[in-house]
């Protein structure tokens, strides 16, 4: 297993904190599994393994500070 530092995304940062509580509220209402933990794992199995190997065998730059 290979450990490694995640390159991080300005326009993924800069995207995460300007989508509002509004439109996640009505994307909350309209698709059924949207916020819901563990959705990802029913919708698509190996695509969730890979990420949480990811997740665990990298780290991101911020990290450092904490």
């Amino acid at each position: 297993m290979k450990l490694g530092m995640r390159k991080p995304s300005v326009k993924k940062s800069i995207k995460a904190r300007t989508t509002g509580k509004i439109k996640r509220k009505a994307k909350k209402a309209v698709v059924p599994g949207y916020g819901k933990k563990g959705a990802g794992w029913a919708k698509n199995p190996k695509k969730a393994a890979s990420n949480k190997v990811y997740k665990k065998t990298t780290f991101s730059i911020f990290d450092l500070f904490k």
